[in-house]
């Protein structure tokens, strides 16, 4: 099943860490960017580094290419337990893959597109090497391009991302962080919209904001009822031509979208 929610943790909160773990997401970033200041880059990198030598399993968010600490943040790769790496400010090919040439296999990279350019650029980005899903910075997208509001505002740039993975046949984007953190109803709503645009999982910067996104992700009941009675259907009529339930024709589309619907139980 594809990873619904994705927490970053302060990597200079390594106290913090362990309990991000237990919090029940899918992933766990801990990070070197947004989340901690310049003159604590370096130690919020060793510890990092310590928590995973000691048997930690995480990603970690990088601070950007073009920054100072990115070639610092890069020795991490060769650490136990990183399980990925999460590249902010994704532009272009050309990042991701300079990227992609430093780290080992089977560690996969997660381009955060959260500009102008990156989502112009997104269908490049999706192809690059190494690539396992895009995820959208949808809080930084609006300052770069001036644009008020979170919903129906971003629809372009969401669809892109959306379409760019799925010609690139890689994973499904993740949306991202809702960021008032006590309105559990708005973030409900953010996730249901998410997932009817096409997206598989979210961002998240708190720990009770993880439940809501695995539940929201979720088949429901009755997604999950129908699509058994489709694949009762088809079983029930091998070999015959068409396939109607409840009146309504079950073709090709019609079978890989109540698939997709169990495999996700």
């Amino acid at each position: 099943m594809a990873a619904r929610s994705y927490l970053f943790v302060p990597g200079d909160r390594p106290e913090r860490f362990d309990k991000a773990c237990a919090a029940g997401a899918d992933v766990v970033i801990l990070d070197l960017e947004d989340a901690v200041t310049p003159e604590r880059k370096g130690e919020a990198r060793e510890s990092i580094r310590s928590w995973l030598n000691a048997g930690g399993k995480a990603w970690v968010r990088v601070n950007g290419s073009d920054t100072e600490w990115h070639a610092d943040d890069c020795s991490l790769f060769e650490v136990p337990g990183l399980l990925g790496v999460s590249l902010p400010k994704a532009e272009n090919a050309a990042q991701i893959a300079a990227l992609a040439q430093r780290m080992p296999e089977p560690l996969r990279i997660l381009p955060i597109v959260e500009s102008a350019r990156g989502v112009w650029n997104a269908e490049h980005i999706a192809a690059a090497p190494k690539v396992q899903c895009l995820a959208f910075g949808s809080v930084d997208f609006q300052v770069d391009t001036g644009i008020v509001g979170d919903g129906e505002e971003l629809l372009f740039a969401r669809s892109r991302l959306v379409i760019a993975s799925a010609m690139a046949r890689i994973g499904a984007p993740v949306d991202g962080v809702t960021i008032d953190l006590a309105n559990l109803e708005l973030l409900a709503s953010d996730v249901q919209r998410a997932r009817q645009q096409g997206f598989a999982g979210k961002l998240c910067v708190h720990p009770k904001q993880v439940a809501p996104i695995n539940d929201g992700f979720r088949p429901s009941e009755h997604e999950v009822q129908w699509a058994r009675q489709v694949m009762e259907a088809v079983a029930a009529h091998s070999g015959v031509g068409a396939i109607s339930l409840s009146g309504k024709l079950i073709d090709l589309p019609v079978i890989l979208r109540a698939q997709r619907i169990l495999e996700k139980i």
